[in-house]
């Protein structure tokens, strides 16, 4: 499976957001944005209430359309803001850059991240080291076959 990369505050890759970090109204706003799909910066502050200023409302979403995380567009007078990505493909692509970095470094090597991996995993969940188990099995049966 191909992952969709994004870059991030700056252009930076995924893997740097877990040092930059979106705080949490950052979060709680780009969260609203996957659940309706299309916001105004009006439709945030409502759905917040009163709490927070509008105007703090209109910096997180242009925060977070600088980090890349969502488009926007002026179809009217007002912004119009989406997600670049879907909640479940921004995890994915955080994870396999923060894997992908941790594979790569050729010292010590991967073998510690692996056994540190299968130990965390077994002591959390029996059944989702089941769950590694099988991935792996389908991941070399699929290198089998691009591989003849």
């Amino acid at each position: 499976m191909q992952h969709k990369r994004f870059l991030l505050w700056g252009f930076k890759p995924p893997g740097d957001l877990m040092g930059v970090g979106l705080g949490p109204l950052e979060r709680q706003v780009l969260d609203m944005v996957w659940r309706g799909g299309s916001v105004t910066v009006r439709d945030v502050h409502a759905a917040i209430g009163g709490g927070i200023a509008y105007t703090t409302v209109m910096t997180t979403l242009d925060r977070l359309f600088r980090k890349g995380l969502l488009d926007r567009a002026k179809p009217a007078r007002a912004f119009v803001y989406s997600a670049r990505a879907t909640e479940k493909e921004f995890e994915e692509s955080i994870a396999n850059d923060l894997l992908s970095g941790l594979l790569a470094n050729p010292s010590p090597g991967p073998l510690p991240f692996l056994s540190n991996l299968v130990d965390v995993v077994g002591e959390r969940d029996e059944a989702l080291l089941d769950e590694l188990e099988r991935l792996v099995k389908v991941k070399r049966r699929q290198l089998l076959v691009r591989n003849d």
